[in-house]
């Protein structure tokens, strides 16, 4: 008797022969073996950073046209707004790189690497309020509940150092006004717990409760840990619940993790070099600066995938003067082969940038 099952196994293979046809293919073999993720949390203004819209300046100050805004409300914050000025960036914008590529002056550095990197302008969400667009960027979806991209990657590829997660995720603050920020963007969704975002803080124990107590020896933990297993083992027989899985699998991580995060957050060995390369915060534990540091150790340390949130970018009071204090301070996200420069010398130093 033929199943559905058979004929959905008919169609996959179907599927996967039309799948590997000419067409169906990328048009070059993936490389990536790891991703760093930097995520500017708050909406970094795109209107004065690569986005350039030169048409915007004849209308400084004019009403929005109605075939703009189509009636819509542009964010929670003007429900009850009667006017909609019109406001062109203040900064200068140049062309860079081979394509003519757009960066305004606050990218001096990111300009330079114009021909390296692709800034994809199309994505777009009809939210309105920063918590279900974020939720969208993280997952797909504005509604809670989805595996966030870092779980999928997990999920999907699997770990290759098995005394780290897959998934790493670190928080920092900038100046700005920080948005609320919800661990459920690094979750883990409808998979399994194991495949969410592991949270590494800026403490002495960059993982909570990761240490052992004081007068408790690493033996007594394996044992302890030992007779857990065998406890949780016999409530997986009873109860079938795959999270019980993932508990048991959890736990030994955790007992691995403390040989291993201990010597990966050990930045003695590094030498100047690299700390005059990611500025004058690199040394403070929970700058965006030092994360940087970190996200590129774990990275050598074979974890998948690693994100950086970098709080203080909801800038709605003063604009023009908090992106400027955000880019002064964002030493990490400057081409690594030249310092960070205080905004007021941007002119000179950018004349003749290619």
């Amino acid at each position: 008797m033929l199943t559905r099952r058979h004929f959905t196994g008919i169609g996959a293979a179907a599927l996967g022969s039309l799948l590997r046809a000419d067409e169906g293919l990328p048009h070059f073999a993936g490389k990536a073996k790891r991703v760093i993720y930097l995520f500017q949390h708050g909406a970094p203004s795109q209107l004065d950073l690569f986005d350039y819209k030169p048409d915007l300046a004849p209308q400084r100050g004019k009403e929005l046209p109605d075939s703009i805004r189509k009636g819509q409300r542009l964010t929670g914050m003007t429900a009850f707004q009667a006017s909609f000025p019109s406001a062109p960036s203040i900064f200068q914008f140049k062309q860079h790189g081979s394509g003519g590529v757009w960066f305004s002056e606050l990218l001096p550095h990111t300009a330079r690497m114009a021909d390296q990197i692709c800034i994809v302008k199309s994505m777009h969400t009809e939210a309105i309020n920063h918590d279900p667009a974020v939720t969208f960027f993280q997952t797909g979806f504005q509604l809670a509940g989805r595996p966030s991209m870092g779980a999928w990657l997990s999920y999907g590829l699997g770990s290759a150092n098995k005394d780290l997660p897959a998934f790493v995720v670190m928080v920092s603050q900038g100046k700005g006004a920080a948005q609320a920020l919800a661990d459920r963007a690094w979750g883990s969704g409808f998979l399994p717990t194991k495949y969410q975002g592991v949270k590494f803080r800026a403490a002495a124990d960059p993982v909570l409760y990761l240490s052992n107590p004081d007068g408790y020896e690493p033996t007594a933990r394996r044992r302890f840990l030992d007779d857990l297993g065998k406890l949780n083992t016999l409530k997986l027989e009873e109860a079938q619940d795959p999270e019980i899985s993932t508990r048991i699998a959890q736990y030994e991580m955790a007992f691995r993790m403390q040989s291993s995060v201990p010597e990966l957050t050990d930045l003695s060995k590094e030498p100047q070099s690299i700390f005059d390369l990611y500025g004058p915060d690199a040394r403070t534990p929970g700058t965006y600066a030092a994360n940087c540091i970190l996200a590129r150790r774990l990275a050598e340390r074979g974890v998948r995938f690693i994100q950086l949130f970098h709080r203080g970018w909801d800038q709605h009071g003063n604009l023009p003067r908090d992106i400027k204090g955000l880019r002064e301070r964002q030493c990490a996200l400057r081409n690594p082969v030249r310092q960070c420069v205080p905004f007021d010398e941007l002119e000179n130093k950018t004349q003749g940038v290619p």
